[in-house]
């Protein structure tokens, strides 16, 4: 491309019916003058075009960046709420296992319960049928030492005393 420098240093030959010499000179100057301008115009829009585009290239870089980041973002979501849902569930299933446990074990000691309550229930039925066996074994053992005494005959006074108040408990208990 053709400077102004280029332009204001060209020289021509001078011919034997050329132009005129001033005229040419003055064209040439108005020529250089508005080359020049337009050439620093082109020059000034250029750069500001390298600009632009340096602008635009760090406006994509930036976007880039942008979308890449929430690209990494909406993984993280998804990671987040994959391990927060794994989490649950296993939460969930680790509170199933110990309510079974604590039911089963619930259960175990109703269990022993029903076992301890059948045991004591045997044991009064065995202390009753025992403490029964003798009481009837002292009443019998009572009843003939009083035979005894009757048939001694010493005792009269001291038997009738006694029926009389043996008598009147076993009223109060009928």
């Amino acid at each position: 491309m053709l400077t102004p420098l280029d332009i204001q240093n060209k020289e021509f030959e001078k011919g034997f019916r050329g132009y005129k010499e001033p005229e040419v000179d003055s064209f040439l100057d108005e020529i250089i003058t508005d080359y020049e301008k337009t050439y620093n115009e082109n020059k000034e829009l250029k750069e500001k075009v390298a600009m632009l585009n340096d602008q635009i290239k760090h406006y994509n870089d930036i976007e880039e960046t942008l979308q890449n980041t929430l690209v990494v973002a909406q993984r993280t979501a998804e990671d987040v709420n994959i391990n927060s849902k794994n989490k649950a569930d296993q939460i969930i299933k680790e509170a199933e296992i110990e309510a079974r446990k604590i039911i089963e074990n619930a259960h175990d000691e109703v269990v022993k319960i029903q076992r301890k309550y059948e045991e004591i229930k045997k044991d009064i039925i065995v202390f009753k049928t025992r403490f029964r066996t003798l009481l009837k074994s002292q009443l019998d053992t009572f009843d003939e030492y009083y035979d005894e005494l009757r048939a001694e005959g010493d005792f009269n006074d001291i038997l009738n005393t006694e029926e009389v108040i043996v008598g009147g408990e076993n009223d109060e208990e009928s």
